[in-house]
C-alpha cells in the first residue's frame, strides 16, 4: 500500500508502481493488480497534509525483494508512506464439513 500526495495524477502514480516493477522484475515478480483507492482524509496530519492518494498493489515476488522495496520506497520522494504485507497463499481445498455426533 502507497499513500501518494493528495494531487496525485496518473503520471505520479505510474512513477510509483514502476518504482516497484523495477525492484521486483529483476527476481522473476509482477505486479499482478493495481487498486486506485483515491484521495482519503488521514486520521491525523502525515507530512504536515490532511489527505492523501490510496494505491495498492500487489505482486508476486521472492521474499527477499521485501528489503529492497521498502528501502527504494523510503527513499522515493513521492511516496508519503508505504507499507508491504505478506499476503497468504490462497488455497483450493475445500474445508471439510464438521461431523455431528447425535
Amino acid at each position: 500500500m502507497l499513500i501518494l500526495p493528495a494531487e496525485a495524477d496518473e503520471a505520479l502514480v505510474t512513477t510509483a508502481v514502476d518504482r516497484i516493477s523495477k525492484v521486483v522484475s529483476p527476481t522473476g515478480g509482477e505486479v499482478t493488480k493495481l487498486d486506485r483507492w483515491g484521495r482519503k482524509r488521514f486520521a491525523y496530519e502525515l507530512a504536515r497534509q490532511t489527505e492523501g492518494y490510496y494505491v495498492v498493489v500487489q505482486f508476486h515476488a521472492e521474499p527477499e525483494t521485501q528489503q529492497e522495496l521498502d528501502r527504494t520506497l523510503k527513499i522515493a520522494d513521492e511516496v508519503i508512506r508505504h507499507k508491504v504485507l505478506l499476503m497468504p497463499e490462497k488455497t483450493n481445498a475445500k474445508a471439510s464439513p464438521a461431523s455431528v455426533e447425535a
